[in-house]
């Protein structure tokens, strides 16, 4: 079985609660190691062999656990108090003679006395403090931060106070200065009444302010009697220092409410569920074995590609990442991103590195066994150039994780030679043969290899996996075989050599808790909860935790930043930062975002960025088209002004507002024949057209143009009639 350094082992030979032991360092051979206890104050490193742990963990004695309880959040340097850090810098100064010991001499109890002796008469400190710092570095998974202070584990958060004689809590200047006494402190009782009168007349639908609900809980449940005042019944109320305050009531009233009862009480159901409820609709000298020693390099790679979204466009080269092992020259990682080279991406593909190598091919629908890519591990050290991995960012991997980095000097790209030649060979075997690729200089008449791209970001993902496994299974006619792997017969393929080098050269791998990998390596940002989701970059998103807690009723009032760890390479899921409950929980596309999923983050945030442009440039003939619309409804607005006050120019406001039932039913009466779909059928005339109508003879019925009126007109000359008289 393989064991790395900082595993925890769990052991249940005894009836107590379980005993933890963490693998402190393994010898060169593998077949001892040290070990200590991490939930024993007193713990000193004592000796195992493989031999006793194998069998421990064939009869079920013995397990090796996957959460690491100090792989603490957070861990990001930002997130520490100044204090913090100057107490772990204070301890790392002290511990540094132990740690700067060669490999196994701390574990020597005569050689760490002596350094022990000669720390304490140099920093003044006692021998019990240096062990203190000593043991909490190597319980604690033997990094820098091991050293922070416990401060997180004071005092008794959600506990209630308990009270030794005296009020509780801030005591109210203004009370003192009058010679008022501090109030009361809250006990059972008095807590059940507020509870009650919170609940009675804050959290009902008359919506009444809690200055309000608070006057009625004391008058209701605090009063000492009654009294009349002018004809009324009026509650007696003990001195203001007798009762509980205003802020009191708030605090002890809402500390069992939610935010969704709450609105869900005084909004009543139909209107919370109408406007506050959710709407989801890496120089073999340099390396001593697999782990020792990465190398990673980023290089933009010849060739074009289009996007998923929409295949006609081309959306240019990417970055190739690689991270490769120096011992084994085996590819451990590499990240695919259409980013320019940064620390984000790179810290992207050393976290593949440390992936589960089976489960990321089966992302991409490729299946492997552990056998053909069998790394999933941190390094002791990594090289890279001065670029990515030169400033105060790599702070963070060497305090949180304990990597070395080291920096090669400037166009010397020489020293990290294995990583370069990989590059080489990627163009050489897989992207120049690939449609879209750029081969070599193009001249005047050749076609523009532009228009060729053909592959997404996916495929071409898919492609680069392809190529590391064959680069991994390949033999290496260039390795320079030592004396040991001669000996043992080793075949200078990236896979025999790490099969080999775990069982003779173990020890410089290490396993780290996979929040705490995705907090050190991912990118950080900020996303706003809405109603919508968890909005970041334009997509929307949500989690168990947003739903049971109702965050996107809440964010109806307002919404709020969270802080979130998100993957470059794919859209989700996007990692939601709980420092106060050593945790991270991962957050996935709402259902209405069923339209992203499965593409690349570049892609979408490229689509964004396309719609923003042609919103831009479509913003000339809206306002155009607006000041067209605006101008015509100021035409008809002033030509209807002007023609209704000259026919009302002279009448009162009763003649005006007289009649308006009548007036209805006239003018729809006239705008009847307006309201016809289908065009009028031509009128017949009659055989005897002649000869007019017995109904239609009256002279006073014939218009001026010798036509006979219509039934709209005699209701108009009724109406007209029907006025004159009631003015008369």
């Amino acid at each position: 079985m393989e064991f790395c350094v900082n595993a925890l082992l769990e052991s249940h030979t005894t009836a107590d609660s379980p005993e933890i032991d963490r693998i402190l360092w393994i010898e060169s051979g593998g077949e001892t190691l040290f070990v200590i206890r991490v939930n024993d104050a007193d713990a000193l490193p004592r000796l195992c062999t493989r031999n006793d742990l194998e069998a421990a963990i064939s009869v079920g004695d013995l397990r090796v656990l996957k959460v690491d309880p100090y792989a603490k959040l957070p861990q990001l340097e930002e997130d520490l108090p100044e204090k913090h850090r100057r107490i772990r810098d204070e301890a790392w100064q002290i511990i540094e003679p132990l740690r700067s010991l060669p490999p196994g001499e701390i574990f020597k109890s005569r050689v760490r006395g002596r350094v022990i002796t000669e720390i304490c008469s140099r920093h003044k400190v006692s021998m019990n403090t240096v062990y203190k710092y000593l043991r909490r570095y190597w319980q604690r998974g033997q990094v820098k931060n091991a050293l922070l202070p416990d401060y997180g584990h004071c005092g008794g958060e959600g506990k209630p106070r308990r009270s030794l004689g005296g009020k509780r809590g801030r005591p109210n200047n203004t009370y003192n200065a009058i010679g008022v006494g501090p109030g009361i402190n809250i006990g059972p009782e008095e807590r059940k009444k507020i509870e009650r009168g919170y609940k009675q007349f804050y959290l009902t639908e008359d919506k009444r302010t809690k200055r309000a609900a608070y006057q009625a809980t004391l008058e209701r449940f605090f009063d000492v009697g009654h009294e009349f005042s002018n004809g009324s019944m009026v509650s007696v109320l003990p001195p203001a220092d007798e009762l509980p305050s205003f802020r009191q009531f708030v605090y002890w009233g809402s500390k069992q409410q939610d935010d969704a009862e709450v609105l869900l009480a005084r909004e009543g159901n139909r209107r919370f569920q109408l406007r506050y409820r959710a709407v989801l609709g890496d120089s073999t000298q340099m390396a001593f074995g697999p782990g020792s020693v990465y190398q990673i390099d980023a290089t933009p790679v010849d060739v074009y590609l289009v996007s998923s979204l929409n295949r006609k466009w081309i959306v240019g080269r990417p970055v190739l990442y690689l991270v490769a092992d120096v011992f084994t020259r085996m590819i451990v990682g590499f990240s695919v991103t259409l980013e320019n080279a940064s620390y984000v991406s790179a810290m992207v593909a050393l976290l593949n590195a440390a992936e589960d190598k089976v489960a990321f091919c089966a992302a991409h629908e490729i299946r492997i066994s552990v056998t053909e890519w069998p790394c999933q591990h941190l390094p002791e050290m990594i090289i890279a150039d001065r670029g990515e991995l030169i400033g105060h960012n790599t702070d963070q991997l060497v305090n949180a994780l304990g990597i070395r980095i080291s920096n090669a000097p400037p166009y010397r790209a020489d020293l990290k030679g294995i990583i370069e030649r990989s590059f080489r060979t990627f163009n050489d075997d897989l992207v120049h043969t690939l449609p879209g690729a750029v081969r070599g200089d193009r001249e005047r008449g050749d076609p523009d290899h532009r228009l060729q791209a053909k592959l997404d970001l996916k495929q071409f993902r898919q492609l680069v996996i392809y190529k590391i496994l064959q680069h991994n299974r390949s033999r290496m006619d260039s390795y320079r075989l030592q004396d040991f792997l001669i000996a043992n017969q080793v075949e200078p393929i990236p896979t025999e050599l790490w099969a080999w080098g775990i069982q003779n050269r173990s020890g410089h791998l290490r396993q780290m808790d996979d929040n705490l990998l995705r907090l050190n390596f991912l990118p950080h940002d900020e996303a706003t909860v809405s109603l919508r989701g968890i909005r970041f970059k334009g997509v929307y998103y949500s989690c168990e935790r947003a739903l049971r807690e109702n965050w996107f009723s809440r964010a109806r009032q307002g919404t709020w930043k969270v802080k979130i760890a998100y993957d470059p390479r794919s859209l989700e899921p996007i990692f939601l930062r709980l420092p106060n409950e050593n945790a991270i929980e991962p957050c996935m596309l709402v259902a209405a975002e069923a339209r992203f999923k499965g593409h690349a983050r570049e892609e979408i945030d490229n689509f964004f960025r396309r719609q923003r442009e042609q919103k831009a440039r479509s913003q000339t003939v809206a306002q155009r088209s607006n000041a067209e619309f605006n101008a015509q409804v100021e035409r008809i607005i002033s030509s209807a002004t002007e023609q209704s006050s000259a026919a009302s120019d002279g009448q009162s406001k009763r003649a005006r507002t007289r009649g308006i039932r009548d007036n209805r039913h006239l003018e729809r009466e006239l705008d009847r024949p307006n309201q016809i779909l289908a065009p009028s059928l031509p009128v017949t005339e009659p055989e005897h057209a002649g000869a007019p109508h017995a109904d239609n003879r009256e002279a006073a019925d014939i218009g001026a143009s010798g036509t006979q009126p219509s039934m709209l007109e005699k209701l108009r000359k009724q109406r007209d009639q029907s006025w004159n008289e009631n003015e008369n």
